[in-house]
């Protein structure tokens, strides 16, 4: 029987149940909605209005070690608000990160494996490793929401000072909500294309005593139930709940306890096969051979419906994530602060996504197989490619992983002067301790281990047009085997804004890190003799590795008015082997990236640019030429498959944003950069052979504004763009060596129907741009862009 499959890709119908949790959130907001209307008794409280344009634009980090305002600050740093996200109605990182330019998923991942979560690329580098929530790293390659987060601040540049090792172009920090001495209630329910339902809740509630000094208590918690617009069987399923409780708010000494807890349980998306896709040809199909023309059914191949899922029903990516964080400050006096702050957190994923295209494609009407390498058949008669063509089905992409970070950081900030300089002072020391737990399974296949039968199995192949899902016959079993890395870290750092006069600033930066990664591993080998049982052998590696890094910054600024800036900056950055995985391999040769006996990659980055405050400091304009060179890179030769590291890459450009409110009723929120790429030394990292950087648009625009209307309408809407990119190369032949440019339009509008409830209606791709949005290093697969699509949001201010 034909598996007949149903699109998804319509506005949502009315749904019938949520989960218990969902219900739980959203009675919750229609019984404080009914409580704030019919109770006499309760006090007036300040109403937050949600679309308030003036919160497009910040004027300070909330990271410490950024001791000077934003407009002094000689680096580029793009501050995401939560106003943007809600505007948006954004609800993970990556939809938040299209308001920077040039920053994206672009990655899809490696041949059968598949990138997950927040697979970040930023000017030219993967920055995923690089993800920090309150100046502190998060690991695990997971999609994370954004219903606790206050602003995103996208830091590029120079990076190694501010949080020690790190990817070469900079690091993103997420700022969480934090308890506040006010009354308000916000929530929201969603509804949308693909069977979209969203609820969540902020609700801060002040305990403070008569004398203005007191505590507070907030309490942040989502669920979501959807589909993908524009995908087929792919789910994501989450719910958090993020309580946290400040004491001490008003007084010298200051208490936060911070808890987050989530739970997702996704359906995770392998990808569409790139055939019909432009760009997809085959080598030999223009070759003459016994006076035939040699083609290929894939050269006449129709490109495969965008919502195909080429997975299975057993698919599944489940996250479990909790973090505790306890910060207490204490103001010694007006002018002198110390931090210390503790976290615990751990994140456990369990994933096992089914790959395609590495098999090849099969006919099952006996004309013949063609292999993944995309060989030709000699053929002039059929000129498209049979229904009956299917799709091999592999190895599954399988993790069990789980990791843990440790870290205690104390710090100091001052305000002081010498001789006549005025002082901005913040220095620290923090401890690190990072795990990294991870189990391997059996292969695909039949493993007669002595005695005991291991069947793992392998999947039915699917139809190239109408694949099934509904599949049976592979089973995933742990082989006992896995591997644990750890990271201690031990960094002391020091930041000074040194202010000389009115018109010149000098900001610097330094820091030291002693690290220690050790890596143990086991992996089986399964061995034959004859038509005898296989035989186990599980091979132990015990690595170790510890060094330090020394990183800096520093930076001219000249201010022309009070509200400007024009500076020349300078910064360093660094990254370890195993730095970013927790995985070392051994020294001397091997096919490994992460051999003990490399040095540390290192990166160099200069900047010139300017800052301008204006429209009565409601506009912020930044401009910036920037380019970084990084050293000490890793590369593979293409004919021994050794690594060496002799590589050297380069990343260069304009980048420019306007960030603010024009009037009071219009805000806007834009950025505009090139980053042109170039391998210095080494081999091409492109499919094409060409020298540029992969996964990187050579420019990239984002817009977004609004504009409130007098009688409670506000409409807005934006565009991005990015360039054209090139994937990586790993011998595949034949497939898209590139992803051509595309623009995408957005639109939104949001009625405001009482003081406590507006409805807000967006409209994603609203022209139906029909685009690539990732794809991985052979070309097999891509990511769709999603279609056009909608959300319905009822927004609640109590």
């Amino acid at each position: 029987m034909a598996y007949i499959k149903s699109r998804k890709h319509t506005v949502a119908r009315a749904v019938p149940h949520l989960s218990g949790a969902a219900a739980a959130t959203l009675m919750a907001i229609a019984t404080s909605s009914a409580f704030a209307q019919s109770s006499n008794a309760l006090p007036e409280v300040r109403v937050q209005d949600s679309s308030a344009v003036t919160d497009y634009k910040t004027d300070t980090s909330a990271n410490p070690k950024f001791t000077a305002p934003l407009v002094n600050t000689p680096q580029t740093i793009q501050v995401i608000k939560e106003q943007v996200i809600r505007d948006q109605g954004a609800t993970t990182l990556t939809e938040a990160l299209r308001n920077t330019p040039g920053v994206g998923t672009f990655f899809l991942g490696e041949n059968g494996a598949t990138n997950t979560g927040d697979a970040v690329f930023m000017r030219g580098f993967d920055s995923s490793s690089a993800i920090f929530v309150d100046g502190i790293r998060d690991l695990g390659s997971v999609s994370r929401d954004v219903f606790n987060i206050d602003q995103v601040e996208v830091v590029k540049g120079p990076s190694g000072t501010d949080v020690g090792r790190t990817s070469p172009t900079g690091y993103i920090n997420l700022v969480t909500k934090k308890p506040k001495l006010e009354d308000s209630f916000l929530g929201s329910m969603s509804f949308g294309s693909a069977d979209f339902k969203r609820g969540s809740v902020d609700w801060n509630k002040s305990l403070s005593s008569a004398n203005g000094i007191g505590a507070a208590f907030r309490l942040n918690a989502v669920v979501e139930d959807a589909g993908v617009a524009g995908r087929d069987f792919v789910k994501n399923k989450r719910e958090a709940i993020a309580p946290s409780i400040a004491l001490g708010l008003n007084s010298p000494t200051r208490i936060f306890l911070d808890y987050l807890h989530v739970k997702q349980n996704n359906i995770p998306d392998g990808g569409v096969p790139t055939i019909g896709l432009p760009g997809y040809t085959n080598p030999d199909a223009t070759a003459i051979r016994s006076g035939l023309a040699r083609r290929t059914y894939l050269n006449a191949a129709q490109r495969v419906d965008s919502s195909n899922f080429y997975g299975t029903s057993s698919d599944f990516d489940n996250v479990t994530a909790d973090m505790f964080t306890a910060r207490i400050e204490h103001d010694l006096t007006p002018d002198i602060t110390i931090r210390n702050t503790t976290r615990y957190g751990k994140t456990s994923q369990d994933y096992m996504l089914t790959s395609f295209m590495g098999g090849g494609l099969t006919s099952t009407n006996g004309v013949g197989t063609l292999p993944a390498a995309n060989a030709g058949f000699l053929n002039t008669v059929i000129p498209t490619l049979p229904a009956s063509w299917t799709v091999t089905r592999n190895l599954p992409t399988n993790k069990d992983q789980e990791n843990t970070i440790f870290t205690n950081q104390t710090s100091v900030s001052a305000k002081f002067d010498t001789g006549g300089i005025g002082h901005s002072f913040n220095g620290g020391l923090e401890f690190i301790r990072e795990t990294q737990r991870a189990n391997n399974f059996y292969a695909p296949g039949f493993a007669s281990v002595g005695t005991t039968l291991a069947a793992a199995g392998s999947w039915p192949a699917a139809n190239l047009y109408n694949p099934n899902p509904y599949v049976s016959g592979y089973t995933r079993i742990p082989n006992g085997t896995g591997s644990d890395g750890s990271t201690d870290t031990i960094g002391l750092y020091a930041f000074d804004t040194l202010k000389f006069n009115e018109q010149w600033q000098l900001t610097a930066g330094l820091r030291y890190d002693h690290y220690s990664t050790t890596y143990d591993a086991t992996a089986l080998t399964l061995a034959r003799t004859g038509n005898g049982p296989q035989t186990a052998t599980i091979a132990p590696t015990n690595l170790k590795l510890s060094d330090n890094l020394l990183s800096g910054k520093i930076g001219l600024v000249y201010k022309p008015t009070e509200n400007s800036s024009v500076y020349a900056a300078y910064g360093t950055a660094a990254q370890p082997p195993g730095g970013a995985n927790f995985q070392l391999a051994a020294g001397g040769t091997g096919n490994s990236a992460a051999r003990t006996d490399f040095l540390p990659q290192k990166a160099k980055t200069y900047e010139l640019g300017t800052k301008w405050d204006v429209l009565n400091k409601r506009v912020a304009l930044t401009a910036a030429l920037y380019r970084t060179d990084v050293s000490n890179e890793v590369v593979q030769d293409s004919v021994s498959q050794q690594y060496y590291q002799t590589g050297k890459k380069r990343v260069q450009g304009v980048e420019l944003g306007v960030s603010g409110a024009i009037t009071e009723n219009w805000g806007v929120t834009s950025g505009f950069t090139t980053m042109n790429t170039r391998v210095l030394s080494g081999p091409s990292v492109l499919a094409d052979g060409s020298t540029a950087l992969a996964y990187t648009p050579k420019k990239a625009f984002t817009l977004w504004t609004t504009y409130q209307l007098p009688f409670g309408l506000t409409v807005g809407g934006g565009a991005r763009y990015n360039g054209k990119l090139s994937r990586g190369t790993d011998g595949a032949v034949g497939t898209p060596a590139f992803v051509d440019a595309y623009w995408v339009v957005d639109a939104m509008a949001s009625y405001r129907i009482n003081k406590n409830i507006d409805i807000q209606f967006n409209v994603y791709n609203l022209f139906d741009k029909d685009y690539v949005a990732s794809i991985n290093k052979s070309g097999y697969r891509y990511t769709p862009g999603v279609p056009r699509s909608y959300k319905v949001t009822a927004n609640f201010a109590f």
